[in-house]
């Protein structure tokens, strides 16, 4: 199961916490695991290479963990671009939930 934690405030996503491995396929053929972590993965890039946010993030690939903090002193323009990039991302993933709720949790707060 990976447990996925999208922290909001107001209407803007502050934090991005994913954990585990999706259990869906065997590991190098888990389509499901590999479309969340594609998604996830290309969240970050776009926010540190597109909109130029220094985003703190961590990794770790034998736990399957993911996890990315925005930053406080965002400019109206990089929480404008952030907030595309995350609200894309939380689509992206509620489709995935939406097909395979037994293997991802998705948590909203």
């Amino acid at each position: 199961m990976t447990d996925i934690t999208i922290k909001k405030e107001g209407n803007s996503v502050i934090e991005v916490v994913a954990s585990g491995h999706t259990g869906y396929g065997e590991a190098g053929e888990d389509i499901v695991c590999a479309g969340v972590s594609t998604l996830l993965q290309s969240a970050l890039l776009g926010l540190l290479q597109v909109v130029g946010i220094n985003v703190s993030y961590s990794v770790n690939e034998e736990t399957g963990s993911l996890r990315f903090t925005l930053p406080k002193n965002l400019t109206p323009q990089e929480r404008h671009d952030a907030d595309i990039v995350l609200g894309t991302l939380l689509c992206g993933l509620q489709d995935f939930y939406t097909e395979y709720s037994d293997y991802i949790n998705l948590e909203v707060i």
